[in-house]
């Protein structure tokens, strides 16, 4: 084998660091989108809202209104991101999907606040092969909403229907003020026991309505306020004079345009959480223990451990564990007379001990050989055997071995 093939580890470490590090990097932005999507995206789909640039949008009323030196805003919340000290007109711009219960809740949650319901009407797509711009719709088709897209606690029973008329310019009057509006062909109306007609349709029903005990508005038509409207100079005027006259009326400071009922708002989820303040700092702090972590893994200190066996191979390994069993047993001060005996056999059979000699007259031939002024082996070899614990016991063993060593002049 090659040196370079010995030392070839199959994978490159900058690689692999670099592939965890954007795999990481995505994991979190993927999440982020999810959580956050709907407030990041710009919301020019084509379809009818307050962010649409489209036919049936309503971008351009609210950029007139907000030319006009109106205050207006677009609330991503059910309860609304405005200013307290504020009376706001809400603007709703369900689609046909939308359900009586959404705008009930939404209605409740700003029961403080006057609203204006724009009911749906245009059906839009794109045909197969159609070339559109981004953010166009490609076709479209009226469709009548069913009154029970609004909610009866709120507005009691409703119809809707589309009168078969032609385009044609009316006069209006609205909390005093007049203007003309142009309604467009096969005009959209409302009726209901409980609603008061402020603009009547052609051939009868109201093209805008109000409830009776409450500030609550329908346009039956979006056509006379969203971005068809803008298709003349006439039409965008009467579409701003309607909005300002219906404001004049709920006697309101601002503009709000929801955008939740069509699917850009900010709803509550601790997905959602975990990127806005201030659990946003929770988070940055778990995806910096979580990069520590890799970090201290992937840079361990010295060579990898390798498994050891359980019972070493060796005479210490024999010697360790005998003493590990005696020592659990707590049998140290039975291994007494053993010790001394075979500290006695050791020396004596170095130094050439007389035979024939009994364990006594042994001790004494010892203690002929040993220094003088300290302690003698033969009082030694009788008191370690009669040791009360642990520490008397170890005191006179280490007495003993230091007696060999100074003796036999080893270790």
């Amino acid at each position: 084998m090659s040196k370079a093939g010995a030392s070839d580890h199959g994978f490159n470490p900058r690689l692999i660091a670099a592939v965890v590090a954007i795999g990481v990097v995505a994991f979190v932005a993927l999440w982020a989108l999810i959580a956050l999507g709907p407030q990041l995206s710009n919301g020019n789909d084509g379809g009818g809202h307050a962010l649409s640039k489209s036919a049936p949008g309503y971008a351009g009323i609210v950029d007139l209104s907000e030319r006009a030196g109106a205050d207006v805003s677009l609330w991503r919340s059910v309860t609304g991101q405005g200013y307290e000290d504020y009376e706001w007109l809400l603007v709703l711009t369900p689609t046909h999907r939308t359900k009586a219960s959404e705008i009930a809740e939404i209605l409740d949650a700003r029961g403080g606040d006057k609203a204006l319901v724009v009911l749906p009407k245009w059906a839009t797509g794109r045909l197969p092969g159609q070339d559109v711009k981004p953010g166009w719709v490609g076709t479209g088709f009226p469709v009548t909403p069913d009154g029970d897209l609004l909610p009866t606690g709120h507005f009691g029973e409703v119809t809707v229907e589309a009168a078969a008329t032609k385009p044609q310019r009316i006069a209006a009057e609205v909390a005093g003020q007049r203007f003309a509006l142009d309604l467009p062909a096969d005009v959209q109306t409302v009726e209901g026991p409980q609603l008061e007609t402020l603009i009547a349709g052609p051939k009868g029903g109201a093209v805008l309505a109000r409830l009776e005990d409450r500030d609550l508005y329908i346009l039956a038509d979006p056509d006379l306020i969203n971005n068809l409207a803008f298709a003349s100079r006439e039409k965008a005027a009467g579409a701003a004079m309607l909005v300002d006259a219906v404001a004049e009326d709920a006697a309101i400071d601002a503009l709000a345009f929801d955008v939740t009922l069509n699917g850009f708002g900010g709803q509550r989820s601790l997905l959602r959480f975990a990127f806005v303040p201030p659990f946003i700092g929770i988070t940055l702090c778990l995806i910096a223990a979580g990069l520590l972590a890799l970090w201290q893994a992937w840079m361990r200190f010295g060579p990898a451990l390798r498994p050891q066996r359980a019972i070493p191979i060796s005479k210490a390994a024999l010697i360790a564990n005998s003493a590990d069993l005696i020592k659990q047993a707590r049998r140290e001060l039975d291994g007494a007379d053993a010790y001394v005996t075979s500290q006695r056999s050791a020396i004596a059979r170095r130094l050439h001990a007389p035979a024939g000699l009994d364990a006594q007259e042994t001790d004494a031939w010892i203690d002929k050989h040993m220094r003088p002024g300290g302690e003698l082996f033969s009082a030694l070899a009788r008191r370690l055997p009669l040791a009360r614990n642990r520490h008397e016991f170890l005191a006179d063993a280490q007495a003993l071995h230091a007696i060999r060593k100074d003796l036999l002049r080893d270790s």
